[in-house]
């Protein structure tokens, strides 16, 4: 990817130079998916910053970048316009006017929460596609994102449960792979020898109850679903992503340490707190004796007495 100027973090829209948990979610997101761009003519509808769509650029035939916000494709093409296979246009993903059957592969990520016009949206994606091609298509899980949290995106404006989003897509694809998306803090154990591909996968998950699980037991974040007219293509059990740089840890052991390091701080200063009050309260018990003494007549004070 060439490099530019960093196109403004809005608070929601992904840009690379964010880092730590989006980071990962995002880039994931292409990750998985440039392993099926190869030789395709691929469509990303709602590119963003359009990093991705130059993602998949590197081994499809040809990538369409469209988004929304003309800021945004001004600045994809600027930033990753040399590549001859990929370009990016301006346009509304629910009023999409593309030919049909165009694309063996169309991705649109954490885009359907944007709208309300969702099957407009699909609609639109399902024409662009060809018959055999694939849609891989995600959205935020509401049960888990929103209601579990306690939180509101204020950018979303209709977040699907997991049974809304399978029968959005039940009505257009008959085939479909449904894969869950969530940041985890894991052990891993992989083979280090090559390893057949279609190779079974072992999942396990514990609590703190020492309770083991078959699978892993977590809620979702996030969906991610293939789709396909016709029987889907073989798909890998899972996917696994992270980066070198290990920043989340970075960052987990760098607030460790600041939180050690003020702790100790903290304590040192309770027991220079402590010292002074003390301090204080042997001054006062001082005073306190002095001003005792001072109200004494002063015949009692010298030790004398009255005549």
């Amino acid at each position: 990817m060439s490099a530019g100027a960093a196109l403004d973090f809005t608070g929601e829209r992904f840009t690379p130079e964010c880092v730590r948990e989006i980071w990962y979610e995002h880039w994931h997101r292409y990750a998985l998916v440039r392993a099926w761009a190869g030789g395709r003519r691929v469509l990303d509808a709602a590119c963003g910053e359009g990093y991705g769509s130059a993602l998949l650029a590197d081994v499809a035939e040809s990538v369409l970048g469209l988004d929304l916000d003309p800021a945004a494709v001004a600045h994809a093409a600027a930033r990753y316009g040399t590549s001859k296979n990929l370009r990016f246009e301006q346009a509304d993903a629910t009023q999409l006017q593309l030919p049909a059957g165009r694309f063996d592969l169309v991705v649109s990520f954490e885009t359907l929460e944007h709208v309300e016009a969702q099957d407009a949206l699909l609609d639109g994606l399902c024409h662009a596609l060809s018959d055999d091609g694939l849609l891989v298509i995600s959205s935020p899980d509401k049960a888990t994102y929103s209601d579990a949290a306690g939180f509101r995106n204020e950018y979303h404006v209709r977040e699907l449960y997991r049974e809304e989003f399978e029968t959005l897509l039940r009505r257009r694809f008959p085939y479909r792979r449904l894969y869950a998306q969530r940041l985890l803090f894991q052990s891993a154990i992989w083979t280090v020898d090559p390893a057949a591909l279609d190779a079974p996968a072992h999942y396990a998950t514990a609590g703190n109850d020492g309770q083991l699980d078959s699978g892993l037991s977590y809620a979702p974040m996030y969906y991610i679903a293939v789709c396909s007219r016709h029987p889907l293509p073989a798909l890998p059990a899972s996917s696994w992503f992270g980066d070198r740089d290990e920043s989340v840890y970075r960052h987990y052991n760098h607030e460790i340490r600041k939180n050690m390091a003020a702790g100790a701080r903290i304590a040192e200063l309770e027991a220079q707190l402590d010292a002074a009050l003390q301090r204080e309260r042997t001054a006062t018990a001082e005073l306190q004796r002095a001003v005792a003494s001072l109200r004494r007549p002063w015949w009692r004070r010298w030790g004398g007495g009255a005549d």
